[in-house]
């Protein structure tokens, strides 16, 4: 399998945010990425899809939305939908009738910053996801850089430090967030997630101050979602661009907080009687399953098992045999600027 470093959720000038398709790509460029996805506010914007090149680089941009209800005050129950290729947010109003659409027509569909808690001091509210009745979902946002700035400054001289030092914000995914994920998981649902920057490159005016949250490098080498496809990108748009959403429709994928250390490398696999599963894929338990883990560095590493640390080391792998069926999945933390912070949170295996 070969590992895609792609960083999705983002906006551009077509919504709230400060940059052109072109300066995304850019910047992305400049991180090394190889894969973008630009989601406006309730705005499909077309014929922006494109493979960037800059010297040996190459870089995929794709074009995707975040969707909401923006007759909703406050404006709850944001939903990414990648791969529709049409304007969904006329089916706002209602979610399911949303998530039914973008599935009718190829979509795939992630609930963004599914817990996001109110600012008073920047007159943010919550907008946290608040339909937890509905289905068919392809997955979770688990990690939303730009939300975590919300929960972690307390007023604006707060706020202020962590303008100017953006690297003491990322501590990991909400913990509320990945409860909620591990019920739908244990519940029997097959619930992919996944990390995104939520990048707006907002500039923060206090007084005389004035400052960029977030600069855009900023954004691509923090919270990204590392994808594993069979190949290379090729170049050829519609060839690349299906490999990426077949990957993330499969899970295959984990979040890497890449700041304080490349996570490119992380692997997380299932070796049964008669083949390997990868993360997102099922196994069977007949026979039993070896579970292994490899980190690129060191780290505290956690091994779960149905929500529940089943298996924790200080190291670098992890080797479990296990004939019980369950949903396993891996965490890994690692101390960045004198705390322990969230590293790297891989999509399941299922043992059935």
């Amino acid at each position: 399998m070969h590992e895609l470093t792609v960083n999705l959720h983002m906006h551009s000038i077509y919504s709230d945010g400060s940059s052109t398709h072109a300066e995304l790509a850019r910047a992305a460029l400049k991180c090394g990425l190889d894969v973008i996805i630009v989601t406006d506010h309730n705005v499909w914007t077309q014929g922006f899809e494109c493979i960037q090149r800059e010297g040996r680089l190459r870089l995929l941009q794709l074009v995707g939305e975040e969707i909401h209800d923006q007759g909703r005050d406050p404006q709850k129950n944001h939903l990414l939908v990648f791969g529709a290729d049409r304007e969904l947010a006329t089916y706002a109003s209602n979610p399911q009738d949303l998530i039914d659409k973008a599935r009718s027509v190829g979509g795939l569909t992630f609930i963004a910053h599914p817990v996001d808690p109110e600012l008073p001091a920047f007159g943010e509210t919550d907008i946290s996801w608040e339909d937890w009745q509905v289905s068919g979902f392809t997955g979770i946002e688990l990690w939303n850089g730009f939300s975590e700035l919300k929960m972690v400054i307390k007023g604006k001289l707060d706020g202020l430090f962590h303008a100017f030092f953006p690297q003491f914000i990322a501590r990991g995914p909400h913990p509320k967030a990945l409860h909620i994920w591990d019920e739908l998981l244990v519940s029997g649902r097959r619930i992919v997630a996944l990390g995104g920057s939520d990048a707006h490159a907002s500039v923060m005016r206090l007084g005389p101050l004035r400052k960029v949250i977030f600069p855009l490098e900023f954004h691509f080498s923090t919270v990204n979602t590392h994808l594993l496809v069979p190949s290379p990108l090729s170049g050829d748009l519609l060839t690349d661009r299906g490999m990426v959403y077949n990957a993330l429709a499969a899970g295959h994928a984990f979040i890497g907080y890449d700041l304080p250390a490349i996570t490119r490398g992380f692997r997380f696999t299932g070796q049964g009687r008669q083949n390997t599963a990868w993360m997102g894929d099922e196994i069977s338990a007949n026979g039993g399953v070896t579970l292994q883990v490899k980190t690129p560095k060191r780290a505290d590493l956690r091994l779960l098992k149905d929500g529940r640390i089943l298996k924790q080391v200080q190291g670098e792998y992890i080797t479990h045999i296990t004939s019980e069926p369950g949903v396993y999945r891996v965490e890994a933390y690692i101390h960045f600027f004198g705390r322990k912070r969230g590293w790297i949170f891989s999509n399941p295996i299922y043992v059935r």
